[in-house]
This record gives structure tokens, C-alpha cells and sequence, in this order.
């Protein structure tokens, strides 16, 4: 059943899974932002990088406009739903709080955004010379929240402790090295051993790496390529 505006929300439930936000954007920014719309999605925004995987992340402005959560949360005002939504997000990249390129796929230009970070920059940046997208341009359909087990970000705070931006950044990377039950194995063991940090946690990574797991056959997930 659908909660209304109106209801009272229920609270967080015991494993609820968590969102790193960065700290800026509550503190200086959210005294600079005052319209309800830019703030949510931004919020929405950065909800939705952090389901993404590989490098790099981002989500293209159809996304947004697709996004069932955001477009009902919206406040009432002129205009339609994904006006409102290009507005907003106009408003956050003139405030600094999100990057923007602007990429070419099959003749049609559409927006892609992502964190205003000097990484998510830098690789922006060497999108908008590429011609052709059509490697890393997201379909634009209905995005939907993910259910069941939580993610390894919220797996991590859940279990290690907060996280920092050079913590997050180096699950990113791990995310595209390493298969995703080694990454919970890992946290699973560190906790285990009462060695509750990432630099443990990424020993771990790299004996199984290099030693094998399991089978006892060293060598990285098939499917990843790329050290950190």
C-alpha cells in the first residue's frame, strides 16, 4: 500500500540501508538551497549513483524524469513533472552541488549527471569528447529502489563504521574488482575477527586474489580487470 503525504511514517526498520551523503551538502549547501525541488533531487540523485555500478556513475536527466519516487515527491508548481525535474537539476549544477555533460547516442543529445567530485569530473570531462556514447549511456526507463539485501555501502556502516569519501571511492573500485559475495565475505570475516576496517577488509581481497578462494586457484573474479 502506497503511504500518502499525510501518514506518519512508520520508522526505520532494524537493517535499514543507508545512503552516503556528503557532508557539505548538510551543512553549507543545505543553508544555500531554498527550493524544496532542487533539494530533492539532489538527494534522489545521489540516492540512485550509489545503486550504479562501474566507473563512471551516473544518471542521465530521462532517468530522473522517469523516476516514479521523485516525480511524486515534487512539489506543486508550474509546469509538468519533468520540467520541474530540468529545472531543478539546472539550479543544482549552477550551484556547484552536481556535474553535468551533455552526450550525443544515435543522433539524440541527452544530460548525464553525477557528484560534482574531481573524480566524477575528470571523467566527464572525457566523455564529452567522446562521439559516441552508446557504451555507457543509460536506457531511460522507470527506476525502481532495490529490496532484499542492502548494498555494500550500507553493509559497511552497518558493520564497520561510517563512511568516509576516500572510504567510498575505494568500495567503488572493489565493486569493480571483486565479485560481490567476496566484498560481504570479507566484511563478514573482519567483523569475525574484530578487525573492523577497510584496510583489513582489503587484505582480505587481496590474499583471496592472489591465493585463490574456494577452490584454492589464485587469480581475480574473470570478469574484473582493474587494480587500485
Amino acid at each position: 500500500m502506497q503511504q500518502t503525504r499525510s501518514e506518519k511514517y512508520a520508522g526505520f526498520p532494524r537493517k535499514v540501508r543507508y545512503v552516503p551523503v556528503p557532508g557539505p551538502l548538510l551543512g553549507p549547501l543545505l543553508e544555500q538551497i531554498d527550493d524544496l525541488a532542487e533539494l530533492k533531487c539532489t538527494l534522489r540523485l545521489i540516492a540512485m549513483l550509489h545503486q550504479k555500478r562501474g566507473f563512471p556513475r551516473f544518471v542521465s536527466l530521462g532517468e530522473l524524469q522517469a523516476d516514479g519516487t521523485l516525480v511524486r515527491s515534487l512539489p506543486d508548481g508550474d509546469g509538468t513533472a519533468a520540467q520541474k525535474i530540468e529545472r531543478a537539476m539546472a539550479s543544482a549544477v549552477r550551484r556547484g552541488a552536481v556535474a553535468v555533460v551533455s552526450v550525443e547516442q544515435n543522433g539524440v543529445r541527452q544530460q548525464l549527471f553525477a557528484l560534482n567530485t574531481e573524480t566524477d569530473r575528470a571523467a566527464m570531462d572525457r566523455m564529452s569528447g567522446e562521439s559516441d556514447a552508446d557504451s555507457t549511456t543509460p536506457v531511460e526507463e522507470p527506476w525502481q529502489e532495490p529490496e532484499g539485501k542492502p548494498n555494500i555501502f550500507a553493509l559497511y556502516e552497518q558493520n564497520i563504521g561510517m563512511l568516509s569519501p576516500m572510504i567510498a571511492d575505494e568500495l567503488r573500485e572493489a565493486e569493480d574488482l571483486y565479485p560481490e559475495e567476496w566484498l560481504r565475505d570479507a566484511i563478514r570475516e573482519s567483523v569475525g575477527q574484530n578487525k573492523r576496517s577497510w584496510r583489513y577488509i582489503a587484505s582480505i581481497l587481496e590474499r583471496w586474489e592472489r591465493e585463490g578462494r574456494g577452490n584454492g586457484k589464485p587469480g581475480r573474479y574473470p570478469k574484473k580487470t582493474r587494480r587500485y
